[in-house]
This record gives C-alpha cells, structure tokens and sequence, in this order.
C-alpha cells in the first residue's frame, strides 16, 4: 500500500509540476508580450525578433543621443546669436555715436565702457555650458575656454588636449601694428606660463585645437565613410577668427608630430592672428582702443579714420558670424529630420517584432485562465488524494 502511494504521488507531483510551469509560461507570455521563450518553440521567429530588437536598441541609442546633440547645437546658436547681435549693437548704436563724441569726454567714457561690456559679454558666450561642458571648447570640455582681460587687450584661450594632464593657455595680445601706428593686432604671447598646472601654447597648438572635429553617427550619412556624418563641433576660436576647422585642416596641416607643414606654414600665425583681429570680438575691442588712443592724443581724424575703417570691417564680421549661425541652423534642421525618420523607423519595427514573435494579448489571457483553472483543479486533486490514512503510521 506505501508503495503504491509513494508512486501515485510522485506522477502527482511531476504532474502539478508541469501544470504550474505552463501557469508561469502564459503569465510570462502575457508580461512580455512574446510569444516565444526560446528558440526551441519557433528558431526563424525568436532569431528574426533578436535580430529586430538589435535594431531597435541601436535606433534608440542614436535617437537618445541625437536628443543630447540637438541641445547642444541649440546651445551654441544662441550663444553665436548673441555674439551678432552685440556686434550689430556695437556697429551701430555705439561706433556711429563714438564719431561724434570727440568733444564729450564723459559720452567717450560711457560708450568704451558699453563697448567693454559688449566685449566681456561675447566672451561669457563663448563659455556657455550645455549640462556639464563647455560647447565650444571642441574635445575639451571641462576647462572655461576663454577669459578677458578688464581691459580687453588681452585674450586667454585654455585648452586641454587629449591625454595631455596639463592646460594649455594661448595669451594673445592687442597690440598696436608696427607697420601702421593707426591699426592694431593681436599677437600671441609665448612668454612662459606661470601658473601651475598650465603651459604656454604655440601657433602649432593653437591649429591642432582649431582643427578639432566632432563627428558622430547619429543615424545622419555613413559610419563608414567620416565625411558623410555631421560634425557637432564648433570651436570658440573658429567663431572668433571665422575659420571652420575644415578651412584651418586644409590650410595648415598637420604632421605626425604636431608641426604645421605645407606652404602657408610659415604664415599662419600672422594669418590666424589677423582673422582673430578683424573678427567680431577684434573689432570692438579695437574700438575701445581707438577711443583710449584719442583720449590721449586728442586726434579727432585720427579716430574718424579708424572708426570708419572698424566699421567696415564689423560689417565684414558680421556676416561671417551670420555663416556660422546659418550651418549650425542647418545641421539643427538635418538633426530634426533625421530623428523623424528614427522614430518612424521604430514605430515600423515595432510592428515587425509584434507580427513575427508578438503574442495575441486575448488569445494569451484566455491561455492564462485555462492554466489558472488547471492549476486550481490540480490542487484541488491534491488535497483529496495525499490524506493520510492509518497505514501511514503503521512501521
């Protein structure tokens, strides 16, 4: 007789067991929306909706990062906006009114200090965070760009090249020109650096930073071939000097150890350095030094002539900055599409994973209750079959 129990609830159990598993296999069904655990059920389905899922992480990732990206660029057309705007202000509401101030010393004050301000200002864009980094810093993000003297004669760029532990200060200095006394330009100090953890930066550096490039593959061109992504990149010394880092690549570059070489090598400081000059940050700052030069000397042709020539030459800036704002405007609008088309192209995937491996959602609650109701009766099955009788305390 113990014999006899002892087989009937082993059968028992193996058959509660296999009740309970299919229990939890059409509850799972149901949390998951598969069809198959396994691609022992269906090889062709499981594997085509792993290969799909793939594809759908990928999309996801990109999206999510193109998100990232889209902020960023926004980030930076702001802060070039501004930039045009303060240029535009200073050309014609405090350049135009400086012409007639010769005879004002305290309007002179007043307009220097707005051109100071509007120099100060352009700067603090060109330091704009998006969350944790600096948008025109290139591949250094963590380190301020760009400081201005109060004064506004000396610019400082720091930067912090890829695997080098120190920063790197490029100190450049408005200088009066030696050729015409009635111009100025910025000239790049090499003198050592003093401060710790700093090291002086030389033309070569300042190009390799210049050349930065940030391309991505955001769901836009061919990860295969670099020139097809879009680069999201824009460096706080192109703005200044109006050189993308395409125009600095092809005109100065490289070797493999960091030297410039080519034909425009031996010019490329003066170049560089006279784009800094007359760029939108140079132009003003040069204003504030012709109105200084004429609190000095009194020369009131002297400052006509220079003014009418910086106003030129912002107009010139101008433009150069509208350039930049214009093909970040373009690479805003091709991230925006491109989004549009990852997005429907997971809405389409989605109905790919549903048809090959997605489980009818009645069709797997009706599954469910007969599980449930199976298991409710095994059990019930159970309690009536395992009561113990007087020969189980028999020995």
């Amino acid at each position: 007789m113990r014999v006899t129990n002892t087989a009937t609830y082993r059968n028992y159990t193996s058959s509660i067991n296999n009740v309970h598993a299919n229990l939890n296999k059409s509850l799972n069904k149901i949390s998951s929306g598969r069809q198959y655990e396994s691609a022992a059920e269906s090889p062709l389905s499981y594997y085509r909706g792993m290969e799909i899922d793939s594809q759908h992480q990928e999309i996801l990732s990109k999206a999510t990062l193109l998100t990232d990206v889209k902020s960023r660029l926004e980030q930076q057309e702001k802060g070039i906006y501004d930039i045009q705007q303060l240029l535009k202000g200073a050309k014609n509401d405090v350049v135009l009114k400086a012409r007639t101030a010769t005879t004002d010393a305290t309007a002179r004050e007043t307009l220097k200090a707005d051109l100071l301000q509007k120099s100060q200002t352009m700067v603090n864009d060109l330091r704009s965070q998006y969350q944790d980094f600096y948008v025109y810093g290139g591949n250094d993000v963590s380190t301020p760009p760009f400081s201005l003297s109060s004064d506004g004669m000396t610019l400082t760029f720091s930067h912090r090249f890829p695997g080098e532990s120190d920063i790197t200060d490029f100190v450049m200095k408005l200088k009066p020109d030696a050729a015409d006394s009635t111009k100025y330009k910025f000239e790049l100090d090499t003198a050592p650096s003093t401060t710790p953890g700093h090291t002086t930066g030389t033309i070569d550096k300042l190009v390799q930073a210049m050349s930065e490039q940030g391309y991505m593959d955001l769901g836009y061109g061919d990860i295969r071939s670099r020139d097809t992504l879009l680069d999201t990149f824009t460096g706080g010394m192109n703005v200044l000097t109006g050189m993308n880092s395409d125009t600095i690549k092809s005109l100065y570059p490289l070797d493999p150890t960091g030297a410039i070489t080519g034909p425009n090598a031996a010019t490329a400081e003066e170049t560089i350095m006279k784009a800094l000059t007359d760029g939108p940050l140079g132009t003003v700052v040069q204003s504030v030094a012709a109105l200084e030069n004429f609190h000095q000397d009194g020369d009131g042709d002297a400052l006509d002539d220079q003014l009418e020539r910086l106003i030129s030459e912002m107009t010139v800036a101008e433009h150069t900055v509208s350039n930049f704002y214009s093909d970040l405007g373009t690479k805003y609008h091709t991230l925006e599409n491109t989004e549009d088309r990852l997005n429907t192209t997971m809405d389409s995937l989605k109905v790919q994973y549903k048809d090959i491996v997605g489980a009818d959602p009645y069709e797997s609650i009706y599954e469910m209750y007969n599980n449930q109701y199976a298991f409710n009766a095994a059990l019930q099955v159970g309690s009536n079959l395992m009561q113990s009788s007087l020969f189980d305390f028999v020995r």
